[in-house]
């Protein structure tokens, strides 16, 4: 019966873990983004949580959209790579779409 009670206990925390590092992925991909574009006021992030994955869907201006994913698409890997990376480090996985 303890045991049980542990691992219900250990599951609830690990799915306020998970919120918790998904909100603060959240925080810093619209800080990074707010600091790129020109209208942040327009700027529309989403988040579609799947278990220990969450997807990311950006929707912007279409004069932002290249502002985001700069010169040969070279800012936009580098803010996936950091947003893999953030994830990774908490055993998650996320992923950041651009819809336009």
């Amino acid at each position: 019966m303890f045991i049980r009670v542990h691992l219900s206990r250990r599951s609830c925390c690990a799915k306020a873990d998970s919120w918790l590092v998904f909100s603060r992925m959240r925080e810093f991909l619209e800080f990074i983004i707010r600091e790129l574009i020109e209208f942040p006021d327009d700027m529309v992030l989403t988040e579609i949580p799947n278990g220990r994955m969450i997807t990311f869907k950006l929707q912007l201006r279409r004069g932002d959209v290249g502002r985001v994913i700069g010169r040969s698409g070279q800012t936009i890997h580098a803010i996936r790579a950091l947003l893999a990376s953030s994830a990774a480090r908490h055993g998650q996985r996320a992923v950041l779409e651009i819809v336009e």
